[in-house]
């Protein structure tokens, strides 16, 4: 659609592209270059560059290239839609989901499904009719995840993950007991240089090759102990490195049950071990790029990770039943003798 701007009288010598950006904040800045080299903005008739020099009362015209169509097929997958409105969209992602297509992925990824779900109402999203996913969860990882329908959504919702204004929160099924009730993690985290599909955190003194490692920041409070086999953990990340979590919660000695990536090993003490990662993306609150209201979202864990709780509560309390009728069937201590100083009273 053919659309006519007058530049304002205040605007002295601005590029043409820059303008236009300014003057139209739905649409982004790559959106106005593809505009320029597909030769659609007009000057008098004549196409002009991007840098093209502009001045108060000039009449320009312009349009838009033609959304192209997604590579990708759309596939009807079902989705756990937790919010959805014409510019965004949350879905609680199933574990075992992949969420980007990829190398040895097949055609039953996040990406997928959304093009399915979401047909007819994308607007293109750097010229291209997709989804636009600014975060990411592992592929055994549930939870939250945000999704943008356009691309003034998908620069506003971007901006917050980059300025780091989203508050994120997980629920982690760790092994063992930490010794403390919360605590704050800080440490790096970077490429494992002798393996590298995985991560691992660096100290001052860890040589980084390359200086790749950056900062990360989690924090975590006990939810709840179950002895010492599992603690359920609440995880606030403040920043969004790959293997965050699961990363930190190691160097603290624990690990998220079912990672066998990081050293995870079946315990006896469960009858049912865990199928994948127990981890899971419970609680999100952002900012709506567009109309600016807090959306504060949550998630309730699947049905594999409540039946891990359950089973550890379960455990627990035979446990402690256990320690009870033990105590209880102990015979009572005899008196301890008085010390040899001490006299009894033969009255």
């Amino acid at each position: 659609m053919l659309q006519t701007f007058t530049i304002p009288p205040h605007v002295r010598h601005s590029r043409a592209d820059k303008a236009l950006s300014l003057a139209f904040p739905e649409h982004s800045r790559v959106a106005f270059q593809r505009s320029f080299d597909d030769g659609l903005v007009l000057f008098e008739g004549k196409p002009i560059a991007r840098d093209y020099k502009v001045v108060g009362g000039m009449t320009v015209t312009f349009s838009f290239p033609d959304v192209k169509a997604a590579e990708l097929k759309a596939v009807a997958i079902p989705l756990d839609v937790i919010y959805e409105d014409k510019h965004l969209l949350a879905i609680n992602k199933a574990a075992g989901m992949v969420v980007h297509p990829g190398a040895g992925t097949g055609e039953d990824t996040l990406v997928h499904a959304l093009l399915a779900h979401c047909k007819g109402s994308l607007s293109g999203i750097g010229g291209v009719e997709r989804p636009g996913i600014v975060h990411r969860l592992d592929r055994e990882t549930s939870g939250i995840i945000i999704v943008a329908k356009n691309d003034r959504a998908h620069r506003g919702l971007a901006e917050q993950f980059s300025d780091r204004t989203v508050q994120k929160e997980y629920l982690a099924l760790v092994s063992g007991a930490p010794e403390l009730l919360s605590g704050s993690i800080t440490k790096s985290i970077g490429r494992n240089q002798k393996h590298r599909h995985k991560m691992m955190v660096f100290n001052e003194e860890d040589d980084d090759e390359g200086g790749h490692a950056r900062d990360a920041h989690t924090d975590w409070v006990v939810e709840k102990q179950f002895g010492k086999i599992a603690t359920l953990v609440r995880c606030i990340i403040h920043t969004g490195r790959t293997h965050q979590i699961r990363v930190h919660v190691k160097s603290l000695g624990h690990i998220i049950l079912g990672d066998e990536v990081y050293g995870w090993k079946p315990d006896r003490r469960l009858p049912v071990q865990p199928a994948r990662v127990m981890l899971h993306a419970e609680h999100i609150v952002i900012v709506h790029p567009i109309t600016g209201k807090t959306l504060d979202l949550r998630a309730a864990p699947p049905a594999d990770f409540q039946a891990q709780i359950k089973q550890l509560a379960k455990l627990t309390r035979s446990a402690d039943k256990k320690k009870r009728a033990a105590a209880s069937t102990r015979k009572p201590r005899k008196p301890a003798p008085p010390p040899y100083h001490v006299h009894e009273s033969r009255a």
